[in-house]
């Protein structure tokens, strides 16, 4: 199935333009979705023959949206552009939707393993609040996910406009997986690793962002 990789990124000058070119080789097309980065990423993008789009300055869950709009693959993966998730497992992500098994394929850390799972109580937190959208999630629609929030996922372009999504930070994936399963897709989920960030520092604030999470949430769940 033709494949579109959508990269959200600002400021990661320091690894998102070789990552667009190894995500090549697993797929047929790569858009960067830029958050007006002053870095002069974009222009590197550019000249290195990688489309650039730019979000509307709201957060990652904005430019996820301009992302999945502006693919032209049958199936769309995203990834981060900090180089924490590994092309290589982007066929893995897509396989289950090429044999007809599921609409939206989420990368486990559960089961690939994390660098940043432990270390510092910001990841323990993160961690925690990870199994408790988790476990609502399974609750609720009898799903047996381990990790419902990596942003490392593949869905099939067919279902992205089933979806409906409006979130503008990064409670966008999950809302991508209670809108998934509301509407009776199928959602899967394979081994994937997470590798600590090669540089920069993660624009998701615990703190700031749990009472959107939580207001996801309970739009969301019933």
């Amino acid at each position: 199935m033709r494949t579109s990789v959508v990269i959200p990124s600002r400021n990661e000058g320091a690894t998102v333009v070789a990552l667009a070119d190894a995500v090549r080789a697993h797929c047929d097309e790569v858009i960067v979705v830029d958050g007006h980065s002053t870095d002069g990423s974009p222009a590197r993008l550019r000249e290195a023959g990688v489309t650039v789009v730019e979000d509307g300055g709201l957060g990652k869950g904005d430019a996820i949206r301009r992302g999945l709009a502006a693919a032209g693959g049958e199936v769309i993966v995203t990834m981060d552009a900090d180089g924490s998730h590994d092309p290589a497992d982007i066929r893995a992500l897509v396989a289950p939707i090429g044999a007809g098994e599921a609409d939206l394929v989420i990368g486990c850390r559960m089961r690939g393993g994390s660098d940043e799972f432990a270390g510092t109580w910001t990841m323990f937190v993160r961690l925690w609040g990870n199994n408790f959208l988790t476990q609502v999630i399974n609750t609720r629609f009898g799903t047996a996910l381990t990790d419902s929030q990596n942003g490392f996922r593949a869905i099939r372009a067919a279902a992205v406009a089933q979806l409906g999504l409006r979130e503008n930070r990064h409670s966008i994936e999950l809302e991508m997986v209670l809108r998934a399963l509301k509407r009776g897709l199928r959602v899967s989920q394979v081994p994937a690793h997470e590798y600590a960030r090669k540089a920069g520092k993660s624009s998701l604030s615990v703190v700031r962002q749990t009472p959107t999470f939580l207001r996801c949430l309970l739009r969301n769940i019933w």
